[in-house]
């Protein structure tokens, strides 16, 4: 599927009275949720909403467009040391390598550069994020089984020296 075929998919759900849409084509999922307009009179209402990025853009530019509030509905705690582990890819986070295993970090665990912190799976590829930092998981910003995004905030590190 071409770039211009999904944004114009992107287009028509948007045009369209649908909440969400799936598409399975090739081995390809597409996931489209629409963004629930926000009354002014109910400002806890909370919706997400489904970004499609150019590819050429980095992890971090498309992390200054999408904040991890908007994102996860939570505000991570960050210092001057806090570093932000993004999703490489569109997928499937998974916290541990079964369902049935310990997760691979939790907050406050101590982790080493090159050490797994979990797993994108994106068209039945299972692809392991590895830590680019040394230093100490403040903040795990997704839960397990939760589609993730290109660019997309998923770690919170405290860096060591």
């Amino acid at each position: 599927m071409e770039l211009e075929q999904i944004a114009e998919l992107i287009d028509r759900v948007s045009a369209s009275e649908l909440d969400s849409f799936c598409l399975e084509q090739n081995g390809m999922r597409l996931s489209l949720k629409k963004k629930q307009p926000r009354k002014q009179t109910d400002p806890e209402t909370q919706s997400t909403l489904v970004q499609l990025q150019k590819q050429s853009e980095s992890p971090q530019e498309q992390s200054k467009q999408m904040s991890p509030v908007e994102l996860t509905g939570t505000e991570p705690t960050k210092t001057e040391h806090t570093k932000t582990v993004v999703s490489p890819l569109v997928g499937i986070f998974y916290a541990a390598p079964a369902e049935d295993a310990e997760p691979f970090v939790q907050e406050g665990d101590g982790i080493e550069k090159g050490q797994t912190l979990g797993i994108v799976e994106a068209m039945k590829l299972m692809n392991e994020l590895e830590s680019d930092y040394c230093g100490t998981v403040k903040q795990i910003l997704v839960s397990n089984g939760e589609m993730v995004e290109y660019g997309q905030p998923l770690f919170i590190v405290e860096e060591q020296n």
